[in-house]
């Protein structure tokens, strides 16, 4: 199921890295009364009152070398192309502007609902002189302070009302995995050959592909339905999207939401770059299952060790994901498409699985007695019993008594003790500490 996502849209300098921050509860952008200082982190993971959705601070996609209103126009179409909700926010110490007259033009074009935020309302006298806001056309205005915090539980609320509807999703069983990586790796390649059919434009040329496309199929082999989420749509027609690389990161994190597995894809005559393990961390972050597929595997010249060692080389690079099965496949020759689907099945059937509690009991005396648990500052870490409270991933929590006695290696070698005994592979698993009363 997409998670909804939502986009802070507005002039500069009127406080969207601030309300992001707040929102999100964390510092993740650079915040300075200058406009235009956004930089880097702008987009988080973010919930209120139990539904989870993604923020996007706009003021973050630059478009190097174009004037300032040319920017703000792009990052206003930006939202309006990917955001499920759009909260436009203005200065209310500054009144309406020209600015954001040209922002509100712009988003009169978009069919998607429009949150009307009046930031830096500090006092309750900022708060009532807001009707100006009115004449923007969206409603009543929202006033808040990002820099107080205040009002933002109320415009939170403004927010989740007008989620879209996920009804749609429910009766749709099919196992859905999608590709994600760099431009050129060859992710519409393997769409069409796993079809075989040409649903997805492909050529040699980086960013080609100019939507990104959802195809459903049936797989007669293993009588199960998929579908094929294509991000090699990462880019769009014209220059805006062209000009960031932030944009193609967005589509990415958008189908890693709907995805039940993710192939991460290397491009093998290219080999490993640090954008790919960028992306695969996405992937891992986000809880899915996670393949690995080495696409273009007949262009190198290889010997008897060049699979082997690609093959170490990813395992030292990608240590997070030694969970992950590797494939390596080539599109064009049809090199070992007929393994993706079933490999996607096991995965997706790894990241349902259940274990009674009875097993795990079992299981965790025999890696006690394996390896006794750590003493810290004096202090013995002491196992209860687990149990397994979760699937997609997979999640057990163990009681102790005491969390804090729980070292990360030690919660790796019960990790270990799982995937030793059970089929877990592809997925990742989590392990939450819990003292017991």
């Amino acid at each position: 199921m997409a998670v909804p996502v939502v986009a802070l849209v507005g002039r500069p300098n009127v406080g969207k890295s601030t309300i992001f921050n707040r929102i999100i509860n964390e510092r993740l952008s650079i915040v300075e009364d200058t406009p235009g200082v956004t930089r880097d982190r702008i987009y988080s993971r973010a919930s209120w009152l139990g539904k989870e959705f993604r923020l996007i601070d706009t003021g973050g996609i630059e478009m190097s070398g174009e004037k300032m209103s040319v920017q703000i126009k792009n990052q206003a179409e930006i939202a309006i192309d990917e955001a499920d909700v759009i909260v436009f926010i203005v200065n209310g110490q500054n009144g309406v502007t020209k600015e954001d007259e040209d922002v509100a033009k712009i988003l009169y074009r978009t069919k998607k609902p429009v949150v009307l935020a009046v930031n830096k309302a500090d006092n309750p006298e900022q708060r009532e002189n807001i009707y100006d806001f009115y004449s923007l056309g969206f409603g009543d205005p929202n006033p808040i302070s990002g820099s107080q915090g205040t009002g933002l539980g109320d415009l939170l609320d403004e927010i989740v009302k007008v989620f879209p509807n996920d009804d749609k999703d429910i009766d749709d069983e099919s196992i859905k995995f999608s590709f994600i990586g760099r431009p050129n790796v060859g992710k519409s390649s393997l769409v069409n050959a796993i079809l075989g059919d040409e649903r997805v434009i492909v050529s040699d040329m980086q960013g080609t592909t100019r939507d990104a496309v959802d195809t459903k199929y049936h797989d007669e082999k293993l009588d199960k339905d998929f579908t094929m989420i294509d991000t090699a749509g990462i880019r769009k027609r014209g220059k805006v999207y062209e000009n960031t690389e932030k944009y193609s990161v967005l589509r990415a994190l958008s189908a890693i939401d709907k995805s039940d597995v993710v192939c991460v894809v290397l491009n093998a005559e290219e080999g490993i770059r640090e954008q790919d393990k960028r992306v695969a961390g996405y992937a891992h972050n986000a809880g899915k299952g996670v393949i690995i597929v080495v696409n273009k595997w007949d262009a190198l010249k290889k010997d008897t060790h060049t699979m082997q060692d690609f093959e170490n080389q990813i395992r030292a690079e990608f240590q997070y994901l030694s969970y992950a099965p590797i494939l390596f496949t080539s599109a064009i020759k049809g090199q070992r498409l007929d393994q993706i689907p079933e490999l996607v099945t096991r995965v997706f059937d790894n990241r349902h699985r259940r274990i009674q509690s009875a097993v795990l009991n079992d299981l965790l005396l025999r890696a006690t007695s394996i390896a006794p648990t750590p003493l810290v500052n004096g202090k013995r870490l002491r196992i209860y019993y687990m149990t397994q409270v979760a699937i997609q991933p997979p999640t057990f929590v163990v009681f102790v008594n005491d969390s804090e006695l729980l070292h990360f290696s030690y919660e790796r070698f019960l990790k270990n003790q799982l995937r030793d005994t059970f089929d877990f592979e592809g997925t990742p698993i989590k392990i939450l500490p819990r003292k017991r009363k």
